[in-house]
């Protein structure tokens, strides 16, 4: 009976050392938030920057942002990848394009959110005119040396 005892509490012990060993990585990777002078965090918002008022520019953003698995999602829900990123919209033209906010957070070396916001003042193939906020989060992550977009989720919201 001894023998059956301590066989269950060493089973117990070593679970519950291989359950610690798992969520230790997860709770040991706080994130930062970028300082003011972070050469990094400073390309990423001039980066941001730009696809923001790539609309107004009537051009596509940079190639070299975006990775070649780049997933995004669009405030409709709709799924689109670094090709579709890349096109231009001709059904509406835009001006007034402006980066609100951005700020970094890192996650290690290699990882990095950048949560935002930006307008546009849009005008639809009708005439119609309108304001048009979003808020996104964009994940970068730090592939051979190089920092990329690998994923996209905006929002629309009512502009203030």
């Amino acid at each position: 009976m001894k023998n059956g005892i301590e066989r269950i509490a060493m089973v117990a012990t070593v679970i519950a050392g291989a359950s610690l060993t798992v969520a230790m990585p997860a709770h040991l990777q706080k994130g930062q938030w970028a300082s003011e002078g972070n050469t990094t965090a400073k390309y990423m918002i001039d980066m941001e920057r730009s696809w923001a008022e790539s609309g107004c520019a009537h051009q596509s953003i940079e190639q070299k942002i975006l990775a070649e698995d780049f997933q995004g999602t669009a405030p409709s829900g709709a799924r689109y990848d670094k090709t579709e990123a890349l096109q231009t919209d001709s059904s509406s033209s835009e001006r007034e394009c402006r980066l609100d906010e951005a700020k970094v957070r890192f996650f290690g070396d290699n990882l990095a959110l950048v949560y935002g916001s930006e307008r546009a003042l849009r005008k639809a193939r009708d005439g119609s005119e309108a304001m048009r906020c979003l808020v996104w989060t964009d994940t970068w992550l730090k592939r051979n040396d190089n920092w990329q977009v690998v994923a996209a989720q905006d929002t629309a919201v009512p502009c203030k």
